[in-house]
Order: C-alpha cells, then structure tokens, then sequence
C-alpha cells in the first residue's frame, strides 16, 4: 500500500511497467495441468509479453519434453513440493536412411513415443561415450512407424552407423542466444533407473548452449542419468544453494569456454563427479560449496581452465582425489589450467584406502596457490594417502598455512625427486 501512494503521490508520468505473474497448478491456478505442455504454454504466454514469472504450484509434473525457457523469464516452483519428472524413456532403431534435410525418421518401434514429445536422434562416430552425431527436437506427428520432427536435423542419420531414436531430452533448456533468464525454488528429477545414460555434451537435468546470465536459486536436479547441470559456452552463470543429487554424470558441468561460472553455498553429492571444469573455464568460483562423496573427484580442472577461485569448500569423501588437475592434452604448457587458488577447504578421506589424493597436480601446471587448507583423513580409514602430490613438471607451486591431519604422506613433491641428466 505505501508503494501505491509513494506512486500516486505526485503528477510524476508512470512510466514504469510491471511483469506478470502468472500461475501454473494442477488443479487451480491460472492454467491448470500436469505436464510439460502447461508449463510450456505458461512460458509462452509470458514471453508475448516480454518475460515475467511462471510460479508453478505444488504437484509432480510428468515431463514427456523440455521445457524451453525465453528471455526475461522468471521460472519460479514451490519449493521441494514442485517436481519436474521426466518420464520413462525408451530407444529404438532407426530403419530408413535420413539425410540432413529430412523432417522425418522411420523407426523399429514408435511405442512410448508422443506427439509434442522430445526426441533424440544419435549417429555415432566411434566406441566413446561422447562421440555421436546428436539431433534434439520434438515430435509432430506419428503416422505408422514414421516420426515427423519439428526441424530437419542437418545431420545424415544412416542405417549403417548403429543410429538409434530415444525419449532422451533434457528437463530444462533453451535455443542458442536465450539470455537473462531465472529458474528458482525447483526439483528437477531425471528418473534414471528408466532412463538411458546420455553424456553430458548433448543433454543434462539442465542442459543450456551460448547462452549468458542465467541464475538458479535453491535447485535441485537429482536422479538424471547424465549430467545435473550441464552448460556450453555460456558466461555468468550462477548457481545458489542448489544441490545436485545422485546424477550418473558430472554435478556441475561448466563447459568449454563458459567465462565467470559462480557456485555458492551448494552441494554436489552421489554423481560421478562433483563440479567439472570442462576446457577454458575462466574468472569462475565455487564458494562454501559441499563437494563430497562423488564416484570419482569433487573438482576437475583442466584444459585451459584458469584463474578460477574454489574456497571455503568442503571436499570429503570422493572415490579418487578431492582435487584433480588433469592432464590438458597436447602441448601441456599452453593448454594447463594455471592460475587457480584453493583456500580455506576441508579435504578430507578422499580416495579408497591407501591410494586417494586430496589435492593431485599434475602435468605442467602452474601457478597454483594452495592456502590456509585443511587437509588429512578424519574417520580412520585412512583412505586419503597422499594431502597434496605436485608432479615432476608443475612450476611456481605455493603453499601456504595448510594443515594436515592423520595424513601418511603430507606433501608430495615429485620435483624435488626429478633426477637431472
């Protein structure tokens, strides 16, 4: 009410407009339904009207496509008691030769795919887990066992190089260039046990594409068979307190060339890995972040992954190192990860017993700064053999007020061990 009056006090021109919040239930609200399709429609509503907020009320959502977000949107649940679940999944073959500029596949088995369902198309390229030609679109219509697409996938998808056509989609997403948009108080839930494994390159919980100055707030992606959260070349984009959950890929996955990623105050626990510097991730920070008991590593770094700022983290718990720099491939001096800074975290019981590393720098890294750290096994299982290990080519490695606890060999020092011919 005071608002209003301070607004009506004077003559002054109201020249400031106001967005719309528009409401999404399953049995009230503005539009009522139970699936992505409503959502959808609520989004594309708001964007006629140059973005707003959809507030999605209680209920779990059955998710047979992604939602794709536009600008200026504000995509806001209820909290834990909003779900978005994405439905079983299915793959099948596909029969017919189809070439780049086709709109439609013919395939071995149309059952459990949906008109306005999400598709996606692979070709692959050798035996990695990465390397297929990918198409992701949605279903038109089904006439017999032919499925016609939205778009042509302008990749040919030949019988002969074991294509395949699956419900696998991400829960949230975006075309390329879809800037300034808000996803806040969700769960994201990827139902994985029935749903096929998809490498966090072409789909995630939430799988995004240059596109810039995203925020999610208290987000929760769980149980996806893939990444949690997996963006390409988007810059500043900030994640807090959201959490990822017993993913079968990475937690966090910023991608190659993603400039001023921010994590704050989440927890990365029960994926394969907890955040993944992909290649080129710059100017980024992981602040008063959970990093524990992930298969492999709570932090990667890599390929030209620089001057990023991890501190008051808590990395415990990890299958195999608490932080892993990793080899860049190629002509390692150009292409390490330098210049990163570690101060401030618990590194603690990574690895299995005997062999785990809390922080392992490998390669010709450099110009790492390692400060005022905690570091050492605190259950008694002395899982974590090794505080810090520096390979024989790191250079300009400093060290600085870190503690070790019940640690067998505190530093590790390869250099100092480097025999000169």
């Amino acid at each position: 009410m005071a608002a209003q009056e301070d607004l009506l006090s004077t003559n002054r021109p109201i020249r400031n407009s106001r967005e719309l919040i528009l409401t999404v239930g399953q049995d009230k609200g503005d539009l009522q339904g139970i699936d992505d399709k409503i959502i959808q429609a609520g989004i594309e509503y708001l964007h006629r009207l140059g973005g707003g907020i959809l507030q999605i009320l209680p209920g779990t959502y059955e998710m047979n496509n992604a939602l794709f977000l536009h600008p200026n949107i504000t995509l806001r649940g209820s909290g834990e008691e909003t779900v978005l679940r994405k439905t079983d999944g299915v793959v099948t073959s596909i029969t017919r030769d189809m070439d780049w500029y086709e709109y439609a596949v013919r395939v071995g088995d149309v059952t459990g795919f949906t008109k306005g369902g999400g598709i996606m198309l692979r070709s692959r390229v050798d035996s990695s887990d990465w390397a297929f030609h990918v198409f992701r679109g949605t279903i038109k219509r089904i006439e017999g066992d032919v499925l016609f697409l939205d778009n042509m996938p302008y990749e040919n998808f030949w019988v002969e190089k074991d294509v395949s056509a699956a419900t696998i989609f991400p829960i949230i997403t975006a075309d390329e260039h879809t800037d300034d948009v808000i996803i806040e108080d969700i769960v994201l839930d990827g139902n994985k046990v029935h749903n096929e494994l998809i490498n966090g390159n072409y789909a995630g919980a939430v799988f995004i594409q240059n596109c810039d100055n995203w925020k999610f707030h208290n987000v929760t992606a769980r149980n996806y068979n893939g990444d949690g959260y997996s963006f390409q070349v988007c810059d500043d984009v900030h994640f807090e307190n959201c959490i990822s959950l017993n993913n079968s890929g990475l937690g966090f996955h910023p991608g190659s060339g993603s400039q001023r990623p921010v994590f704050k105050n989440c927890t990365s626990t029960g994926n394969d890995l907890g955040i993944f510097f992909c290649w080129g991730v710059s100017d980024g920070l992981a602040e008063n972040c959970i990093l524990s008991g992930n298969q492999r590593y709570g932090i990667s770094i890599g390929h030209r992954d620089t001057d990023n700022l991890i501190t008051g983290c808590k990395i415990e718990n990890n299958g195999e190192a608490g932080i892993y720099f990793r080899e860049p491939g190629g002509i390692e001096k150009f292409r390490a990860g330098n210049r990163n800074t570690i101060v401030d975290c618990d590194i603690h019981n990574n690895g299995k017993p005997g062999s785990g590393t809390g922080i392992d720098i490998g390669w010709e890294i450099a110009d790492i700064s390692i400060k005022g750290n905690r570091i050492g096994n605190t259950d008694g299982k002395d899982r974590q053999q090794t505080g810090i290990r520096i390979s024989e080519d790191a250079k300009r490695i400093t060290l600085d007020e870190n503690t070790f606890t019940n640690s067998p060999v505190e530093i590790e020092d390869q250099r100092s061990q480097r025999k000169v011919p």
